[in-house]
C-alpha cells in the first residue's frame, strides 16, 4: 500500500518530511502561504499546489496529512484533518498549550484515526541504540537523566516568529525543550514533580532564551534538563544513569557534531567501567525511520508510540515552568 500524503507547511521541516516518505508514501498535495515553497516540495512527485491548507485536507485522495507549520497553527490544522478522517503526523510541540489538544484528542478517538507527534529525536541512531540497551535491562534501575540541548541563534533571531509569544507559545523551552522533556519521559516515565526556571539572558525578545528543569518521578528519579539558544557552539548531550551503568549520547550530526553513544558498564569490583562506543557519521536516517513507523501504525492499526498524550504531558510541564518563571503566554 502506498500512502497518499498531503504536506501542510513547506518550510525546512516540511521539506524533510516530503523527502523521507520512502517507497511507502507519495506526496499528492502541498500547501504553504508561500506558493513557491509549496511548488518546490510538490515538484518531485508532481503534486498539486495550494496556498490554502483547507483545500488539501478536503481532497478525498489524501490519506495522511503532515503538519509542519508555526506553533499557533498546529493544533487547529490537526483538528481539521482529524475531523476529515485523515491520519496526521504533526510536528512537536503539536500546540502552544495543553488545552489546545483536548479537542484533537477527543476527535481522534471519535474518528478512529492515528495522530503521531514528531518527537523526532527518539529516532536518531544513538537514541534508538540507547533505548534498546535500556529496554534489555542492561543499565539496571535508572537513577537520573542529565541532558542539554542548545544553539546560538543567528542574526535577527529576536525578530523571528519564535520570539513572538502569541505565535510560538514561548521561547526556547517550547522550541528545543520538548525534545528533552520527551526523551526524559521516554526513559524515566511520568513526572509527578516539576520545578524549573525560564529566563531571557541575551536576546532582546519577550520569550525565554534559556530554561532549566528539574523533574521528579514518584520514585524520586530525576531529569535535569537545560535548553538554550545562547549555546554558542551547537550542542546535544544526554546522559542516562542506571545502577549498573551509564549511557552518554552526544551530537546529532551536522552542526551538532558526529552522533555518538558510549556505554559505561559498571563492574562488580567497581573501578573503571567496561566501555563500548558507537559512532554514526553517516547521514541522519531518523526522518525516514520515524515516518516508516507511523506508516506501519496506520497499516496495522497500532497506537503511535509518540502520540498526542505525550504532547499533552510535555506541554503541561512547559506550562508549569512558564508559570513558575512569571511568563504567561496564554491568549
Amino acid at each position: 500500500m502506498t500512502f497518499r500524503v498531503g504536506i501542510v507547511g513547506c518550510g525546512l521541516i516540511g521539506q524533510k518530511r516530503a523527502k523521507a516518505l520512502g517507497g511507502a508514501g507519495r506526496v499528492v498535495a502541498c500547501a504553504d502561504l508561500n506558493e513557491e515553497r509549496a511548488r518546490a516540495v510538490a515538484r518531485h512527485d508532481g503534486a498539486r499546489v495550494f496556498t490554502n491548507w483547507r483545500e488539501v485536507i478536503a481532497l478525498p485522495e489524501v490519506d495522511i496529512i503532515m503538519v509542519a507549520t508555526r506553533h499557533d497553527c498546529l493544533a487547529g490544522i490537526t483538528l481539521a484533518a482529524v475531523e476529515a478522517g485523515k491520519h496526521v503526523l504533526v510536528e512537536k510541540p503539536a500546540a502552544r498549550f495543553p488545552l489546545e489538544l483536548e479537542p484533537v484528542l477527543a476527535a481522534a478517538e471519535r474518528r478512529g484515526v492515528k495522530v503521531h507527534v514528531g518527537f523526532n529525536h527518539r529516532y536518531h541512531r544513538a537514541l534508538r541504540k540507547a533505548k534498546a540497551i535500556f529496554d534489555a535491562g542492561a543499565l539496571g534501575e535508572l537513577m537520573f537523566v542529565r541532558a542539554r540541548y542548545g544553539h546560538g541563534g543567528r542574526v535577527g533571531y529576536a525578530a523571528e516568529w519564535r520570539a513572538q509569544p502569541r505565535i510560538s507559545g514561548g521561547g526556547e523551552l517550547i522550541d528545543q525543550g520538548p525534545h528533552l522533556i520527551d526523551l526524559a519521559r521516554w526513559f524515566l516515565g511520568e513526572f509527578s514533580e516539576v520545578q524549573g526556571f525560564a529566563h531571557t539572558y541575551y536576546w532582546d525578545m519577550p520569550v525565554d532564551d534559556n530554561a532549566f528543569l528539574l523533574l521528579k518521578t514518584p520514585k524520586q528519579q530525576v531529569a535535569f534538563l537545560h535548553a538554550s539558544c545562547t549555546e554558542w557552539k551547537n550542542l546535544f548531550s544526554m546522559e542516562i544513569y542506571g545502577r549498573d551503568g551509564k549511557l552518554d549520547i552526544s551530537g546529532l550530526g551536522g552542526s551538532y557534531g558526529v552522533e555518538r553513544l558510549t556505554w559505561y558498564k559498571m563492574l562488580p569490583q567497581m573501578g573503571p567501567p567496561e566501555t563500548m562506543a558507537w559512532e554514526y557519521p553517516m547521514a541522519d536516517d531518523s526522518w525516514e525511520v520515524e515516518v516508516a513507523e507511523f506508516f506501519d501504525d496506520v497499516r496495522v492499526d497500532r497506537t503511535p508510540s509518540a502520540g498526542l498524550r505525550d504532547a499533552v504531558e510535555c506541554l503541561k510541564i512547559v506550562q508549569a515552568v512558564y508559570k513558575e518563571s512569571g511568563f504567561d503566554h496564554r491568549p
